[in-house]
């Protein structure tokens, strides 16, 4: 049975780790990004381990394995991962002073539990797990990544802009 939680042990945490090598560009095809979509970062168990603690990542389990992840980014990470540093900067520049936002680090669902609900369990779990005086989700999405960014749609976030950093553009983006 699936069910959405937040990580709680480290062997959960590993698992988002596992998951993650499988999503990332260096280990896909040209094809598979294109159809699949595919992740930016990549974390250390360490800094993974630090987000936790903050505010724990929401998993999808079944049969206790962790098949899908949406990972909590505290705002006080902003000058932690250096490609996400620019995404912060244009946060704090449409976001109005009374927004108190969690940022989703990154989100990714196993290959074989794609087109089952999990993405938008994962969002709904993790909405629903905000800690006390955080009201929204804000991420951002690679432009280029099109099933990203229209999974992101259809579980009702709207974009706040689109800028350019690093030779890629980006679509910024809130939950409503």
């Amino acid at each position: 049975m699936l069910v959405y939680e937040q990580t709680s042990t480290l062997a959960q945490l590993e698992e988002i780790l596992l998951l993650q090598q499988l999503n990332l560009p260096k280990n896909l095809t040209t094809e598979e990004k294109e159809q699949e979509g595919f992740l930016t970062v990549e974390h250390s168990l360490a800094f993974l381990k630090e987000m936790h603690h903050e505010c724990p990542h929401t998993i999808a389990i079944d049969q206790g394995k962790v098949i899908g992840y949406a990972l909590s980014m505290h705002p006080k990470f902003a000058n932690s991962i250096e490609v996400l540093k620019p995404m912060f900067h244009e946060i704090n520049k449409v976001v109005q002073n009374n927004c108190n936002y969690m940022v989703m680090g990154q989100i990714c669902v196993s290959k074989e539990y794609r087109g089952k609900g999990v993405f938008r369990g994962l969002y709904k779990a993790m909405k629903e797990k905000l800690p006390k005086g955080f009201d929204t989700i804000i991420t951002e999405v690679d432009a280029k990544n099109q099933r990203s960014l229209q999974a992101h749609e259809a579980v009702g976030f709207i974009e706040l802009k689109r800028y350019r950093s690093e030779g890629k553009k980006w679509s910024l983006i809130i939950l409503t």
